[in-house]
């Protein structure tokens, strides 16, 4: 994937999305919560909003649908999938009601796989793409805890993608370049795509030709893909082979963000079927698949990889109104009043908040800065910085606001349409 234009050299320590996070007034956490649980305030609510819908509308358009699935399931549920099994060390324990064991789940897989199988199928539906926004829980250790990156709550982009088994591949294939796209829109690149294989010990489904089956798969969608991958056993889910989509910390750690998996597993232990045109009972295939992983370690790398200079669709302030004095208070309110009306998120940087160069510097991360001065007030124009340091116009409000505007709709990193 070519390297995006609006990266550069990052800071470790400048860039740790723990501290800058914090000082962005993005998120927090408090004892009494606990570890692992931090929240989100205001301008990472809207980080976070506009990133889920960002995935959605990616997945509608691609023809998935989306369910919502309950975050509590009975241990019989996670018996069945095999979780747990081969899971339950990362699970919470079971909670007693009445006669039943619940548990907050780990996963969303088994839930979708009981949303297919409660109504019948053809294959003439095929392939079904169910895809949700959902949350899942997983038992860390306190000791790797940290900031968004490793939680116990978790947000998860997840699909899952019902298929016969010639449409596996091209399947598998069009969400790894679904993933490459969400990329290139949000500004982030891949340090490496890795092939994840199952090693030695109970930990995984013991079935060999299960394993073959979705490794030669797999290698296939990336062949065909032309994506250069390294092989990692170990890494694999209990279930399944996969492709990992790797990313790189502002301290040089790695991490998996997305993935692309092929089970026939689970839809063998939930006896999943479709009715195939000869009228017989047929088992489809699941292709697991997240575009951006969880929310919490999609924002975390976002503001590592940014330095909280997120792209202008996604930043909590879109643009700043610097009216020079309160002479020019009435245009500055004005405009951003136009501003707000239009989607935008507008704020009006004021003289009593310190002298204009302060101003300037205060909203160094905000994408576009209209300045009104004496001048610019007479003549019903506003001087436009942008955050990369050129300076556009003089601009007549509503042609600022139309491109700005379209900027945030193509999504994507330019900041004006000529980047």
């Amino acid at each position: 994937m070519p390297r995006p234009a609006s990266r550069r050299a990052r800071n470790p320590a400048m860039h740790d999305h723990r501290r800058l996070g914090r000082e962005l007034g993005l998120f927090d956490t408090d004892p009494l919560m606990g570890a692992g649980l931090p929240y989100w305030l205001p301008d990472g609510a809207l980080v976070r909003h506009e990133l889920e819908e960002y995935v959605r509308e990616l997945e509608r358009a691609a023809g998935y649908r989306h369910v919502y699935s309950p975050v509590l399931g009975k241990r019989e549920l996670y018996e069945i999938s095999g979780h747990w099994s081969h899971y339950s060390d990362d699970m919470f324990p079971p909670m007693k009601l009445g006669a039943e064991d619940v548990v907050l789940r780990p996963s969303l897989c088994p839930h979708h796989a009981l949303i297919y199988r409660s109504r019948s199928h053809s294959y003439r539906e095929l392939p079904l793409r169910i895809a949700e926004l959902g949350a899942m829980y997983r038992s860390e250790l306190s000791g790797v805890l940290g900031g968004l990156t490793r939680v116990r709550a978790i947000q998860l982009n997840d699909a899952h993608i019902f298929c016969t088994l010639d449409q596996v591949v091209e399947e598998a294939r069009e969400a790894l370049a679904l993933i490459t796209r969400a990329y290139v829109d949000l500004g982030i690149r891949a340090s490496r795509h890795r092939l994840s294989l199952p090693g030695e010990g109970g930990k995984y489904v013991a079935d060999q030709a299960l394993w073959r089956r979705a490794t030669a798969l797999l290698r296939e969608v990336l062949d065909e893909s032309g994506i250069a991958y390294e092989s990692a056993e170990g890494e694999a889910a209990f279930y399944g082979p996969k492709i990992d989509v790797q990313i790189t910390d502002a301290a040089g750690r790695e991490a998996t963000l997305s993935t692309v998996q092929i089970d026939f597993h689970q839809p063998e232990r939930f006896d999943l079927h479709y009715i195939g045109a000869d009228g017989g009972k047929h088992r489809p295939v699941m292709v697991h698949r997240s575009v951006i992983g969880s929310v919490e370690r999609a924002v975390a790398h976002l503001v590592e990889e940014h330095g909280g200079a997120f792209p202008a669709w996604l930043a909590p302030v879109q643009l700043a109104v610097l009216p020079v004095s309160e002479a020019q208070a009435g245009p500055a309110h004005e405009l951003l009043r136009r501003a707000r009306q239009s989607g935008l998120r507008a704020e009006v940087a004021a003289p009593g908040d310190g002298s204009l160069g302060a101003r300037v510097r205060a909203a160094r991360l905000t994408p576009y800065q209209a300045v009104i001065g004496e001048r610019e007030a007479a003549d019903g124009l506003v001087a436009v910085r942008l955050r990369d340091g050129r300076r556009i116009g003089p601009l007549a409000p509503a042609e600022l606001l139309h491109h700005i505007g379209a900027r945030v709709e193509a999504r994507g990193t330019a900041l004006w349409a000529d980047a």
